[in-house]
């Protein structure tokens, strides 16, 4: 369960120089290699929890600048707190909500976008909120680059059969999808586990995974 309410967690995060301040992130859209002063190409997770797969990533990439979004300020902490211990100048993050990403990230900025083990919403009236969703998916297609990537891992069976269900009507065909991740020896190389895929794999359950390329999907010349 994730936390949300540690105490202070608002204030830390506000003065970070880690996390772009709520204000000026309406700011950001277009000026992301401005703002990491290279012209690397850019890739966010969005729904990093506490942060150890963007860490990682970006301590093992350092020719690539990554930005990783989270809602709930005492789950950023965690990610802020592993940025105190071990700072790296290609990571940023933003406390925001993933329905704004196109007000943050201008169009075809983003080189790549990681979800992985996205809150499922079970609920059917919910749907719409879920990451993989047609509407989320039609935000993605505005701010990645052609030939751009989504890449999204989950152990929720029901969300992964919805996610892949999104594909066709919003417009993407998926050009990598296996139900059992960790038994894929090809797709397992250069494999970051989230904490959650850690949890998750150790108990034995499977790890679904899907790639999208952007050339895939019919708005991809809009």
């Amino acid at each position: 369960m994730r936390l949300r309410n540690i105490t202070g967690s608002r204030e830390v995060i506000a003065e970070s120089p880690y996390v772009i301040r709520e204000e000026l992130q309406a700011g950001c859209a277009g000026r992301w290699k401005e703002i990491f002063d290279n012209v690397n190409p850019i890739h966010i997770e969005i729904g990093m929890g506490k942060g150890k797969f963007i860490h990682t990533m970006a301590k093992e990439n350092p020719d690539i600048n990554y930005v990783g979004i989270e809602k709930y300020s005492s789950v950023l902490l965690r990610a802020v707190q592993k940025m105190e211990k071990e700072e790296l100048p290609n990571l940023k993050f933003l406390r925001m909500d993933a329905e704004e990403i196109t007000r943050v990230f201008g169009p075809r900025e983003v080189s790549r976008i990681y979800l992985n083990f996205s809150d499922p919403w079970p609920k059917d009236r919910h749907a719409r909120c879920r990451l993989p969703s047609r509407e989320f998916l039609a935000r993605y297609d505005v701010i990645l680059e052609q030939n751009g990537r989504l890449e999204f891992k989950t152990d929720n069976r029901a969300l992964f059969d919805f996610a892949v269900d999104e594909l066709v009507p919003a417009g993407w065909t998926a050009s990598v999808l296996t139900y059992d991740l960790h038994h894929d020896e090809v797709l397992m190389q250069g494999n970051v586990m989230t904490e959650y895929e850690e949890k998750f794999s150790s108990l034995g359950n499977p790890i679904c995974k899907y790639v999208i390329i952007r050339e895939n999907n019919k708005t991809a010349e809009l």
